[in-house]
């Protein structure tokens, strides 16, 4: 057999520029979230170096991103022995563990007759994965391994090599390093993945760390190279031709290498700033797109950690400040139909009780009927449920490996309205089962009520009062609300004087609000927060928006045809005029002031933009109006005409699909240099969340 031409220097060049281009740009995609080039262009640097390493099998390198994905399976997984131990940690349950721990530290240190040299700590989420290690020489990746029993793991380089967020080389690199960091499946993949797997009829996964260790251990790389795997790096073990003095210079080296570590990572001086930071990531824990267990607080100096030593398996330098889990899984013991402010039937959970993030929760919420289809929940199944921050808790998936053959039935939307008896219908073209009592279902009207006072800010009537006053009487719709009197609420069991006079002057309050937040309050299908103001910028007036055909409606701007009928129907429905018209005596605005229309000319005139997750500062409606004033559209999706997307904490799916279509993405800040404007207090806004 003749040996293999060697590649001309040309195509050597070539294959090396490509491989620098690609690795330049899963560094951007995958590690910096701020790719440069759309997916085609990618997608054909990748295809050009796969053709000239056949057609020169010389150029081919383990390093080579074409050999990311495919390989053979293997028959089974390797054993091998780390170079050094991966230790366990100790936990610190609470606050007070944890300064016992850093005083622990300090006393530790005085025997040592090491005193004098500040200690400095460093705090890392605890992010809720797979730990593995990753071994380069020269610069190559040449080993990635679980952690195993923390002495021995398994070798696993077949399914991490198929991870972009994982450099297959490193520049500037010493003869030996070992990486270690957490291998993690993101929420939104975990969730897509057990959807899939329940459809298709397979265990799901009962948490986002059993599927990425269930992913990692795989012997074919194909399954690992078809999820969203990622990882963050969190150190070094294992050196040869280099030694860093902290660990904080470590974490920095390996960012520069282009490893993902964690922006938020911080060095702290002393157990007060330490404890600080570790409640701001319990805090803001609910907001990430991945699972923390708690936070890691190590000694920075990593002279002083090799002094501090090891006590058995867990060393004296590090701790881990655990949180309450934000999974569990217990019995769905029924599911029950509840009735929203448009007659959609809506499923929820009635669960064994089971402690979740701090607390202990009994029903969770299945979202409604195309979803509890989609996950295959069932009344019986041992399911997942998940709890973030103040949101109601939901049932994330069954574990259907734990049916056993038993046969649950599907849940069905009932017949029957489980409020009023009405007989339940479903339009043909529908996702939702209805109950079409509009007027006489006291689900309904207690969901309108709610969504009217929480669009209008009467805090004084919150859930419960507005439950009572329409189970006693007192109001039996939305309009009722401005026939009360501070001495009508006094009589009621539980308001004094005071409190009465603080509800009636909220209600007063609200009379002020502007025309399109009335229009938001009214309930009507379709029209959400933005599409209200769209509504009231382009007709000015509640007469002009009642006089309208379908077609005028159309013209406002981000309504299409379908909504602009459904619209039409909805406001030509005599309940709503008659709501409208004594809204209109009770003093609630029905026009456009002229201050907040959209300004022509400004430096925002003729752009469209988006306005996702929650905003350090401005409110929805507020940054709603600084674009306004400064000639924008604010429009609810993300699209190829769109110009910016506004983001804020937690952004949603409309940040991925901003990403797809390459919309440029700016936050509170980059909005007010646009527009001139400095940020205002939050105020008169609907609730916060999502958008």
């Amino acid at each position: 057999m003749s040996p293999t031409k060697e590649a001309p220097a040309k195509a050597r060049k070539r294959a090396e520029n490509l491989r620098s281009q690609i690795a330049h740009h899963d560094h951007r995609y995958y590690v910096l979230d701020d790719p440069e080039i759309a997916d085609p262009e990618y997608d054909d640097l990748l295809r050009e170096l796969r053709e000239l390493e056949e057609k020169h099998p010389d150029l081919l390198s383990p390093d080579s991103p074409t050999q990311r994905v495919g390989g053979e399976p293997l028959d089974k997984f390797k054993r091998v022995e780390h170079a050094e131990p991966m230790l366990s940690l100790a936990n610190a349950r609470d606050e007070d563990e944890l300064r016992a721990w850093a005083k622990r530290v300090e006393r530790q240190l005085e025997r040592l007759d090491i005193e004098g040299r500040e200690i400095r700590y460093v705090t890392e989420p605890k992010v809720d994965g797979l730990a593995i290690s990753l071994t380069y020489e020269n610069g190559t990746l040449t080993r990635g391994a679980t952690r195993g029993d923390g002495r021995i793991g398994e070798e696993v380089t077949h399914n991490l090599r198929t991870m972009r967020s994982i450099p297959l080389s490193i520049e500037d690199a010493p003869e030996l390093v070992e990486v270690r960091g957490e291998v993690y499946l993101p929420l939104k993949g975990f969730a897509r993945i057990n959807e899939q797997r329940a459809q298709e009829g397979e265990a799901t996964f009962a948490n986002p760390r059993n599927a990425a260790a269930g992913t990692i251990r795989q012997l074919d790389p194909s399954i690992a190279a078809s999820r969203p795997l990622s990882i963050w790096c969190y150190g070094v073990a294992a050196l040869r031709g280099w030694e860093p003095e902290s660990h904080s210079e470590t974490l920095d080296w390996l960012r520069d290498r282009g490893f993902r570590v964690n922006d938020d990572v911080r060095v702290l001086k002393g157990d007060d700033e330490v404890v600080e930071r570790c409640h701001w990531w319990e805090d803001r824990r609910d907001s990430l797109d991945f699972e923390i267990d708690g936070v890691v607080v190590k000694v920075d100096d990593r002279g002083l950690q090799r002094e501090l030593g090891v006590a058995g398996r867990e060393p004296r330098w590090a701790v881990a400040w655990k949180f309450a889990p934000s999974t569990a899984q217990t019995k769905l013991k029924e599911i029950v139909w509840n009735v929203g402010r448009t007659g959609h039937l809506l499923p929820f959970a009635m669960l064994e009780p089971v402690h979740v993030s701090g607390v202990t929760v009994s029903t969770a919420t299945l979202h409604n009927e195309e979803d509890l289809e989609r996950k295959d929940v069932r009344e019986g199944d041992e399911v997942v449920v998940m709890r973030a921050g103040d949101v109601i808790p939901q049932v994330v998936s069954p574990i259907i490996q734990r049916r056993k053959g038993r046969r649950l039935r599907k849940p069905r939307p009932p017949k029957e309205c489980p409020l009023c008896g009405t007989k339940t219908v479903k339009p043909g073209d529908g996702v939702f089962t209805i109950c079409p009592n509009r007027t006489g279902c006291p689900g309904q009207q207690f969901q309108h009520v709610k969504h009217f006072r929480g669009a209008l800010e009467i805090e004084g009537l919150g859930e419960k009062n507005a439950f009572r006053f329409l189970e006693e009487g007192v109001i039996s719709d939305a309009a009722d609300i401005y026939d009360l009197t501070v001495e009508r609420v006094t009589e009621l069991e539980g308001f004094g004087e005071i409190s009465a006079k603080n509800l009636i002057e909220e209600i007063e309050g609200s009379k002020r609000k502007p025309f399109s937040r009335v229009l938001y309050a009214l309930g009507i299908p379709g029209i959400g927060f933005v599409n209200a103001e769209s509504l009231a910028e382009h007709f000015g007036t509640m007469d002009a928006l009642l006089a309208a055909q379908p077609e005028d409606i159309e013209r406002a701007e981000g309504i299409g045809p379908v909504l602009a009928a459904q619209i039409y129907e909805e406001l030509s429905e005599e309940r709503v005029r008659r709501l409208v018209e004594r809204l209109r005596k009770a003093g609630l605005r029905m026009e456009l002031d002229a201050s907040e229309r959209r300004q022509e000319g400004g430096p925002l005139d003729g752009k469209t933009l988006v306005i996702t997750g929650t905003l350090p500062n401005l409110s929805r409606e507020e940054a709603t109006r600084v674009i306004r004033r400064a000639g924008g559209k604010v429009v609810n999706s993300v699209s190829k005409n769109t110009d910016y997307l506004v983001a804020g904490d937690s952004p949603g799916s409309k940040l991925a699909k901003a990403e797809e279509l390459e919309t440029e993405i700016i936050d509170e800040a980059k909005l007010q240099k646009l527009t001139g404007e400095k940020g205002a207090p939050k105020r008169g806004a609907p609730p916060r969340g999502r958008v």
